[in-house]
């Protein structure tokens, strides 16, 4: 519990308006994307600087306060819910450039800088910061670190962690470290890449140095429509199979091309079953040839429309009309979960003919808008909570990850475990490589106060059912009372 003394000491570290604890305003920090995890904390702190976070978690680990480290509150997998009686310390308010050397091709950020805002101050120079997310526009460099975020490019340009040489942090006992350099390499093990992904069980990032990539010399994007979405899964292995490396390759079912063209009408076909978006960047010379054989194998696999962006101004249509499907489902459904879980690409067609099998089997819809290049899948399971169908669209979004697993992949590819996958961990991981994790977590935080019961599965966490709270049935009787 929070004692005045405490929260003096904090407004006294970091100034008035940084400590909230006013109800209503505590309520904007409830939960973060998933919205189906909830807890108000006792206090929000907004600093400005490395030395007010790690005044403020060197007071918080004094007084054996558990703490949670809050982004643009984007994330889709409960990383960021607060813990109760417990504090969150949002970034927001730290969105300075602190460097920014264009010949070194480097950057230094705060972690509130927006995603989309270091490209717009890179691209004067001729250069751009590769991961781009869907929610670019709006989510941040610090929670990018947090999630190891990738976007549609990572099949060819990686994800965070390959973007990040260097990370200043603040550890859960309040000291500050360097993790990495101004180089793409250091001596020693790499902790900078150990901490990218640990979604704030491992402390608080608060200057991050970014590499940026010179602006490719041509860009060709097209359009493929498929009258099955095996055909497009194909489509995908052949053009890998075939030694190109696409800058993008994402897929749209019909449903997810449904909700698009409602919210945002880019063009997409409304009469096919899948969609493909491949975008080809490079030299000019090289990717014209490039280009040509990325059609031609499309057509090999029964194409029956492409549309190839005749400019800039139809290639951000495209990809505005792509990035635009996750919200826009709301369109079409009154609720709906994304999952995110990773299948080998060669088994695609085999995931998403086992997804229509499990929604038919639950009565459920599942539209599915996904990074097919590295197989990063993202099932919108949709259902209606009103009609009573919120646990069985909650078992199908499990069911979706732990057969991403069980085909040889991973039960997630860039939206991280968090609160939402933690009790399927041991789904994907034997108890020693549970007690291992486990145990490096306990080495950076002894006392479990950062972002405690996230990512590892706990008894307690894996003995609850996900979701909005349900009232025991004694409870609903009157016989006992919640408290």
């Amino acid at each position: 519990m929070i004692d005045t003394a405490l929260q003096r000491e904090l407004v006294a570290a970091l100034g008035p308006d940084a400590v909230l604890d006013d109800p209503l305003q505590l309520r904007t920090y409830e939960c973060d994307g998933l919205t189906g995890f909830r807890e108000i904390p006792a206090l929000v702190l907004l600093p400005r600087s490395t030395e007010e976070v790690a005044a403020a978690v060197t007071l918080c680990a004094a007084a054996g306060i558990p703490f949670v480290a809050r982004g643009a509150g984007t994330g889709l997998s409960g990383g960021a819910v607060p813990v109760a009686r417990g504090v969150v310390i949002s970034l927001a308010r730290m969105r300075r450039v602190l460097e920014f050397d264009p010949e070194d091709r480097r950057m230094v950020l705060q972690p509130g800088v927006t995603n989309a805002e270091i490209s717009a101050l890179a691209a004067p120079h001729g250069l751009y910061y590769a991961p781009d997310p869907s929610s670019q526009i709006v989510c941040t460099i610090g929670g990018n670190v947090a999630e190891n975020s990738g976007g549609a490019h990572c099949v060819k340009y990686g994800f965070t962690v390959h973007h990040v040489q260097g990370l200043r942090v603040v550890l859960p006992d309040g000291s500050v470290v360097r993790l990495g350099g101004d180089s793409p390499e250091v001596a020693g093990p790499d902790l900078r890449g150990l901490f990218i992904g640990s979604e704030g069980t491992l402390g608080i990032a608060t200057e991050i140095t970014v590499r940026l990539l010179r602006t490719p010399e041509a860009v060709r994007t097209l359009v493929a429509d498929f009258p099955t979405v095996p055909q497009a899964g194909g489509a995908v292995s052949d053009i890998m199979a075939a030694g190109i490396v696409p800058a993008a390759v994402e897929m749209l079912d019909a449903l997810a091309i449904e909700a698009s063209e409602a919210a945002v009408g880019a063009g997409y076909s409304l009469d096919t079953a899948a969609a493909l978006v491949v975008e080809l960047d490079g030299p000019a010379q090289e990717l014209e040839e490039q280009f040509e054989r990325v059609v031609g194998l499309c057509r090999a696999r029964g194409a029956t429309g492409l549309r190839i962006a005749a400019d800039e101004r139809e290639r951000a249509l495209i990809w505005k009309g792509r990035k635009a499907a996750f919200a826009a489902v709301g369109r079409i459904s009154p609720d709906y979960f994304v999952q995110d879980g990773v299948v080998p690409r060669t088994r695609l067609a085999e995931a998403l003919a086992r997804i229509a099998a499990m929604s038919r089997e639950q009565g459920l819809r599942v539209a599915n808008v996904f990074h097919a290049g590295d197989g990063n899948l993202h099932p919108l399971v949709l259902f209606d909570d009103k009609a009573g169908e919120a646990e069985r669209a909650e078992q199908l979004s499990k069911e979706i990850a732990e057969m991403c697993v069980e085909l040889g992949g991973s039960l997630s590819g860039e939206h991280g475990i968090g609160l939402d996958k933690a009790c399927s961990m041991p789904h994907m991981f034997g108890e020693a490589d549970l007690a291992v994790m486990g145990r490096l977590r306990s080495a950076f935080d002894p006392a479990g106060l950062a972002n405690p019961g996230k990512v590892l599965p706990t008894p307690r966490l894996c003995g609850e059912r996900p979701g909005p709270y349900r009232p025991h049935p004694l409870e609903a009787a009157g016989v006992i009372e919640r408290w």
